[in-house]
């Protein structure tokens, strides 16, 4: 194995592959190529991270405590798609055959990759309620011998609980009920119960209202406080939608039925080298065929964000980016907030200097294919290709948001390692192999093998496979340890 990595031959830097703390080598963290000048460009990714705040000598280590980051405000962009990247589609995929997967024909020709029992709080009021209605219906199926877990055709039934739903007003009120909608017509669930309260600001009449086209005979509307025993009149209306999922069963469609996220969480100086780079090359190939990907986390687009502009398909998608990108920004201005105050202690930790550093390796998630579309928050995915999608960096709504857009599963690349997941399932890939020996129960494929002599087709080849048989119903590691969770945006006031 090579001790060291140079991204691009522009580069000045490399990145270091070995610990060695008899040497002060420290894994994933850049060391100069040549010497460097006070306030010259660090160069990484064959792009600036940031500006030298000292003299640098050739084999020094560069992190914060000599780099500082060259970023700015609010800035004007030009659309230049004469920039884009030479690469075409069909060179940069592996030449993997077509695929075919098997998942359940949902209304709308919607497939779904799970067939499983949600249900939706719409107000934070009745997530015990939610719980208790789970507890009773596992009860009583155990009671009549149906053993849920060696069903087929049966993923599971679970509770999506929040805190929000009530004394929310103007935007926070609109998200928070545009965000349960989208979850409620995700074609991974088989049955769904909306459960309210009755007093709420989010009421049930409102939201069944303005939910839009869906399945009326896969959606059930519950208001607590009109019936004497909600947890009895739940379990009737969860067990009434079970019954009809039993009848489901998963027919074989082609892999570009299925919409893909992309994101990361915990990054380190190799994310950019390995777990981020194949996930790219797996979003060129689902792209290729006809399928859909999406990437979010704006805050880490910052830096990066000409790269994904000048690849936009045409203006006007580029003009709803330059707008995603000066919206975020304005946001942490409107809330007296350093635009640039990233990245995190767990990513310096792990090499990674500066925004511009943690933008170019997360960018990278994306390939090389044209962005065809740009979503606000709360919007559904309608164009195929690869999307981008308004959302922050954080792990938790930035999962959310792509599950709710139409995602049917997350790619999920990790450096540091989290055993988070969200309400579609979430594949951990791991950018070092130390990550993946140290953490077997959270990781679900080691993209370190790339700096340990596997090629780049060889693991790719892997890795479709792996997310095929997650598609066609293998657990992830989250799925098995039950970490399930929703996190909504709040921008505004509480009541």
């Amino acid at each position: 194995m090579n001790k060291h990595y140079v991204i691009h031959n522009r580069d000045n830097v490399y990145i270091n592959l070995e610990e060695d703390d008899s040497k002060n080598l420290i894994r994933g963290h850049k060391y100069a190529l040549k010497d460097i000048k006070k306030d010259e460009a660090i160069i990484k990714y064959g792009m600036p991270i940031g500006i030298a705040t000292c003299d640098i000598l050739k084999g020094e280590h560069i992190h914060t405590h000599n780099l500082k980051t060259s970023l700015g405000d609010i800035l004007s962009y030009n659309y230049q798609p004469e920039k884009n990247n030479d690469v075409t589609l069909e060179a940069s995929v592996s030449k993997i055959e077509r695929k075919t997967v098997k998942v359940y024909e949902r209304m709308g020709q919607e497939v779904g990759i799970r067939n499983e029992l949600w249900i939706i709080p719409t107000v934070g009021c009745v997530n015990g309620v939610s719980n208790r209605i789970i507890d009773v219906f596992k009860s009583r199926c155990m009671e009549e011998g149906i053993d849920l877990n060696r069903l087929d055709n049966f993923d599971g039934i679970y509770a999506y609980t929040h805190n929000y739903g009530c004394s929310q007003m103007g935007d926070d009120h609109i998200n928070t009920r545009k965000t349960l909608q989208n979850i409620t017509k995700h074609p991974n669930a088989g049955g769904v119960l909306v459960i309210g309260l009755g007093c709420e600001n989010n009421q049930i009449k409102d939201f069944e209202e303005s939910l839009g086209t869906y399945d009326k005979s896969r959606v059930r509307f519950l208001i607590s406080q009109e019936v004497e025993d909600e947890i009895e009149a739940g379990y009737e209306m969860v067990r009434a939608l079970f019954d009809e999922m039993l009848k489901d069963q998963r027919v074989e469609k082609p892999l570009s039925s299925i919409r893909v996220g992309l994101e990361c969480g915990g990054s380190d100086g190799l994310s950019g080298i390995t777990a981020n780079p194949l996930i790219g090359r797996f979003s060129d190939y689902l792209v290729e065929q006809g399928g859909t990907t999406v990437l979010t986390e704006v805050p880490e687009m910052f830096g990066a964000e000409t790269i994904l502009m000048n690849r936009c398909v045409n203006r006007e998608v580029f003009d709803k980016m330059v707008e995603m990108v000066n919206d975020f920004k304005n946001y942490y201005k409107k809330h007296n907030q350093v635009i640039y105050d990233n990245p995190s202690p767990g990513n310096k930790s792990g090499g990674i200097s500066s925004l511009e550093d943690k933008s170019l390796g997360c960018t990278t998630k994306a390939g090389d294919s044209l962005v065809m579309d740009v979503l606000k928050h709360t919007e559904r995915l309608k164009t195929p290709g690869l999307n981008l999608i308004s959302a922050p960096g954080n792990d938790a709504v930035a999962t959310t948001t792509l599950g709710m857009c139409g995602c049917h599963m997350v790619l999920f690349s990790t450096g540091r390692g989290t055993p988070f997941g969200g309400f579609v399932p979430t594949v951990k890939i791991s950018t070092n192999t130390p990550l993946f020996e140290k953490k077997p129960n959270w990781i679900d494929f080691n993209a370190g093998q790339l700096v340990d002599g596997l090629s780049m087709d060889a693991i790719l080849e892997q890795f479709t496979e792996k997310i095929i048989a997650t598609i066609n119903g293998a657990k992830t590691r989250q799925e098995l340890n039950n970490y399930r969770e929703i996190a909504i945006f709040k921008t505004g006031v509480t009541l």
